[in-house]
């Protein structure tokens, strides 16, 4: 690997572009200015490795040897594209999800949230009022009449929905209507209002208005209404447990058929009364089913909630500049924001009350938006593999397509239950407004060409990731099967899957950093599998963005880095490099370089090499260009042939010819060395002028050395008569470059003038630029 410096210079013009010259080489190329003893040893013979015991199959997943890795590195330059890619994605990914994490959009931090709080209110009523007449009340009684004040906190101020009179005549001509929506949507409001209109419509009502407190008394054989001429409400439970309580009435079978529907039916005319079935999406199956016939079904239009909110506050008589007023109020506190996350008429009749009370609205609304209570109590309801799957699929996946995330969920399902013998029928979206409220659809523009699928986003931003804080910390007994789960997305063919359940990763490393560590994480960044320690590195950036676990995650990525020669440390510290190229590396570029520093500085051990090179593209693709470039000059500083001045030099050839990507989601934070960056072009290219000094030195050192100096003379006639035309005034900024280096002590100029020479006359493709460059020189 020592340089040959027996060949004598030629003479500039004096040889033609196909004569078998060599370059100009000097005997101090390799100690120059080094002021320093210049018996340093030279490099080993790369044959010296060919007895060498090789390593187990397994293990050889990187490379050891110095003439290996920098066959790598040239490799990587040429068919890296898609691990650069997928590290992009991931990266961009990343960044959007901790702008969310960190955002404190409701006033609740992902990292504080009271999850194990036992003093959090669930609230959990059905109804838009207080509800008296809902208490169950001791002693078997299975009637409870509703009082005056329980009819009027129903019926006073209520908004009806569309095609509420609709329904109204639906009742009156059958007796028996099944009235259904999602919970919290005002099912119970609208059955008591229903059923007084109707009753008063026929005249009758004189026996008032009932609860039925075990509805499938209805379906016994010979049933009759308790009080004639009233109304009853029967609340169904929602979820396949509620119908099936409601029709598991001894000697009626599951269903009810046609004959005990017709039953009823006719029980309540013959008595002068009316029922109201209320309940969610399986009352809905059921009411499609056998017997549906005799059945009146209105399914609920969902209520405008801040409708709700001024008809609660300024009653009938609101004139435009309150309801103008009202309005501003409910953006200018955030209320309006809640309301569309939490649409439900429950929430708008709670927030009304505050209001009108003079309540603290503030305090209401970051209660209304905290993702923690939604959480908790929306998985104290929904218990069933099925709502889980789906909702950790979402969390997972938000922003996918809704075909991938219902992939996902089932296969989480799958996990999640005893094998069948036939595939289940599930259809998640028939649930999405019922059981996945807060999950919302987003359907693609019906106008536009490039319409998409239908994607799968969560109301409230945080939403997903407490999801996965949530399920990961309380979920005891499913937690090996998530983390399988998980596991099996990150080996997933769709790039965004893989770097979204990456993403994920880091949310349940921020849920308990050591436990994580030991579990999966230490595991996966050590693996022989790309995707893992892709996935490692993501979820460590994630788990990174927050403070109150950066330390925690900086201190692990130096232990991995400073590790041994073994395969799997060095694979650790390949996982580190990459690691600190994203989002630790933006927030904090010194500790990044240290990082890096340790990972390339184990000695004779070359296999960490391509790892360290590209987080320092991607450190320059984050802006750290000064940062980086600094420490390339202090660690090639003793210009020798020892092994860390060749990495050093090695990655910066690497930098420097390694083009820039247009990130997919750009960093709102990203100001440093933002200006001035052209996709396709490398940074360093681009930002010749800004760093010239840095470059000028780095290049000079570079071109010196071999084995460097082979790999710096391609990445310069690329940067030439690759990129230069690609970008204003580059030519000229480099021009600048090879005048400064030229000027140096030593053979720089005769090297660049006999290289540019041989570019320019080159009898295929003779470059113009290198002409323009030659002459510049001369």
């Amino acid at each position: 690997m020592s340089e040959d410096t027996s060949a004598e210079s030629p003479r500039a013009g004096a040889r033609t572009p196909d004569r078998p010259d060599e370059p100009p080489r000097e005997k101090d190329d390799v100690r120059r200015d080094t002021g320093k003893d210049r018996s340093a040893p030279e490099p080993k013979d790369d044959r010296a490795t060919a007895d060498e015991p090789r390593a187990p199959a397994e293990e050889r997943d990187g490379p050891i040897s110095e003439k290996d890795a920098l066959r790598s590195l040239t490799e990587a330059g040429a068919h890296g594209d898609a691990e650069r890619s997928e590290a992009l994605r991931a990266g961009a990914i990343a960044d959007e999800i901790a702008r969310r994490l960190n955002a404190d959009a409701s006033g609740t931090r992902i990292g504080t949230l009271a999850l194990f709080n036992e003093t959090v209110s669930f609230g959990g009523g059905l109804h838009t009022g207080p509800g008296r007449g809902t208490d169950h009340r001791a002693g078997g009684a299975s009637l409870l009449a509703l009082d005056a004040a329980d009819v009027a906190d129903h019926t006073d101020l209520y908004v009806q929905p569309e095609g509420y009179e609709d329904a109204v005549e639906l009742l009156r001509d059958r007796r028996l209507l099944v009235l259904t929506g999602p919970p919290g949507s005002g099912r119970e409001a609208a059955a008591v209002n229903l059923l007084e209109e109707a009753l008063a419509i026929d005249g009758g009502g004189g026996g008032g208005c009932h609860r039925l407190l075990l509805p499938s008394q209805v379906l016994e054989p010979g049933w009759e209404p308790p009080v004639k001429h009233s109304g009853y409400l029967a609340a169904l439970e929602d979820g396949p447990a509620g119908v099936r309580r409601f029709t598991g009435v001894p000697g009626t079978g599951s269903d009810p058929g046609p004959a005990r529907w017709a039953a009823v039916a006719a029980a309540l005319r013959g008595s002068g009364s009316l029922l109201v079935l209320t309940g969610g999406h399986d009352l809905e199956l059921l009411a499609a089913g056998p017997g549906g016939d005799h059945l009146a079904h209105h399914p609920l239009t969902p209520l405008d909630p801040v409708a709700v909110v001024e008809r609660r506050v300024l009653g009938h008589g609101g004139g435009a500049d309150a309801q103008a007023e009202l309005r501003a109020l409910l953006e200018r506190t955030g209320a309006a924001a809640a309301l569309r996350e939490q649409p439900a008429a429950r929430h708008a009749a709670r927030l009304a009350s505050v209001i009108s009370a003079d309540g603290d609205i503030a305090a209401e609304v970051a209660r209304l938006r905290d993702p923690s209570e939604q959480v908790r109590a929306w998985f104290d309801r929904y218990r069933e593999p099925e709502p889980v799957s789906f909702a950790l699929a979402a969390a997972v996946l938000e922003g996918s397509g809704y075909l991938t995330v219902a992939d996902a969920a089932v296969a989480l399902r799958a996990a999640l239950t005893e094998p069948a013998a036939a595939p289940p029928d599930l259809r998640f979206g028939d649930l999405l407004g019922h059981e996945q409220q807060w999950i919302r659809l987003e359907l693609p523009d019906a106008g536009s060409l490039s319409a998409g699928p239908p994607r799968v986003y969560f109301r409230n931003a945080l939403l997903g990731q407490v999801i996965l804080a949530y399920a990961w910390t309380a979920l005891d007994g499913r937690r090996g099967a998530v983390l399988d789960w998980l596991h099996r997305l990150l080996t997933h063919p769709d790039l965004e899957v893989r770097a979204r359940a990456s993403v994920a990763a880091g949310v349940l490393v921020l849920a308990d950093p050591q436990h994580a560590v030991h579990r999966f994480l230490a595991s996966w960044a050590g693996s022989t599998s790309w995707p893992l320690r892709q996935a490692a590195a993501t979820a460590l950036g994630v788990a990174g963005s927050r403070p109150e676990s950066a330390d925690a995650v900086w201190e692990l990525l130096h232990h991995w880095a400073r590790g041994d020669a073994s395969a799997r440390r060095r694979r650790l510290a390949g996982t580190a490099a990459n690691a600190v190229g994203g989002l630790l590396g933006r927030s904090d570029p010194d500790r990044a370089v240290a990082v890096l520093h340790a990972a390339l500085d184990r000695g004779d051990d070359w296999g960490t090499l391509p790892s360290v090179a590209w987080g320092g593209v991607h450190l320059l693709h984050q802006g750290q260009v000064a940062t980086l470039l600094d420490a390339y000059l202090r660690w090639s500083a003793p210009q020798d042939l020892s092994p860390m001045v060749v990495k050093t030099l090695s990655a910066f050839v690497f930098a420097v010819s390694r083009p820039y990507e247009q990130p997919l989601v750009t960093a709102e934070d990203d100001t440093a060395g933002g200006g001035g960056r052209v996709p396709g072009v490398p940074v360093l290219l681009t930002g010749l002028n800004r760093h010239h000094e840095r470059l000028t030195e780095l290049w000079a050192r570079a071109l010196a050395r071999r084995p460097v100096q082979d790999t710096a003379l391609e990445a310069l006639h690329t940067w030439i008569d690759g990129y230069a035309d690609d970008s204003p005034g580059s030519l000229d900024a480099i021009g600048r470059l090879l005048t400064a280096v030229a000027h140096r002590p030593g053979r720089h100029r005769e090297r660049l003038e006999w290289w540019l020479e041989k570019w320019a006359r080159d009898r295929d493709h003779p470059s113009a630029n290198a002409e323009r460059l030659l002459r510049l020189l001369r």
